[in-house]
């Protein structure tokens, strides 16, 4: 049997993700399990921008609302939620500007806390 990797959730992720829709939690929570098993859920997708498969993305619409988990399975041990948000916007299927730096910005974040935390690279 594989060993299941950590979760840790960085900066306000987590309470983010409670916020939601329970039907919306319910996926999401699925996601971020099948990511700790070292599998990919099934609407899991690269999160464009990142270069390859390392940040993904999962999307649920529910009741004319779209929600959003960002997730990096970069790291050997921990599987890092970088952020949950709702998608304001109207137009385009493209994560806002804003988002976008704020994943950069906590995936630096999870860098340095795997670094730190597990001494590795």
């Amino acid at each position: 049997m594989r060993h299941q990797k950590s979760v840790v959730w960085i900066a306000s992720s987590k309470s983010d993700l409670r916020d939601f829709p329970v039907d919306v939690r319910r996926v999401f929570g699925v996601a971020i399990n099948d990511a700790q098993n070292g599998e990919e859920h099934p609407d899991a997708k690269a999160l464009k921008g990142f270069g390859g498969r390392s940040v993904l993305e999962v999307v649920d619409d529910y009741d004319g609302d779209t929600y959003r988990a960002v997730y990096t399975i970069k790291f050997a041990e921990v599987v890092y939620i970088l952020h949950c948000f709702q998608k304001k916007a109207k137009k385009g299927s493209e994560t806002p500007k804003h988002d976008m730096e704020l994943i950069r910005h906590r995936l630096k974040t999870a860098e340095l806390h795997y670094r730190s935390g597990f001494g590795k690279g």
